[in-house]
């Protein structure tokens, strides 16, 4: 049986406490919490997951709590039970209803990953 077009599927569960550094293949769920760095495809913060970190991801959904920097090459959609602070640099925000943004914010569109890219490069030099 050919696996290679299956995404990963990571689970921080519910009472694990992470610290540390997280680089994700696939989806990561985190209804735990989670101190430190994230780089990867696709992100959900449950409505009990806690991140404090920096960030770089495609997508992420937050219907729980995130403090920190993140950069969101795709969309970054925060739910009415979610909660954002921090430095946010997204290609496409969604914020429900009820839902908490409390971040200094950049929009960059459909050039997200263009921005990302040239930002990585900027912060090396």
């Amino acid at each position: 049986m050919d696996n290679t077009n299956k995404k990963n599927l990571s689970v921080i569960d519910k009472g694990l406490a992470i610290e540390g550094n997280i680089a994700s293949n696939g989806s990561l769920i985190i209804k735990g919490s989670l101190k430190g760095t994230i780089e990867g495809e696709s992100v959900v913060i449950a409505q009990d997951g806690y991140v404090q970190a920096e960030t770089k991801v495609a997508n992420i959904t937050i219907a729980g709590v995130f403090q920190g920097d993140i950069t969101v090459t795709r969309d970054l959609i925060i739910l009415s039970t979610g909660s954002c602070s921090g430095k946010v640099r997204c290609g496409n925000l969604t914020v429900e209803s009820g839902g908490v943004l409390n971040a200094e914010v950049v929009n960059t569109g459909e050039d997200a990953e263009l921005v990302a890219a040239e930002a990585a490069v900027a912060d090396s030099v």
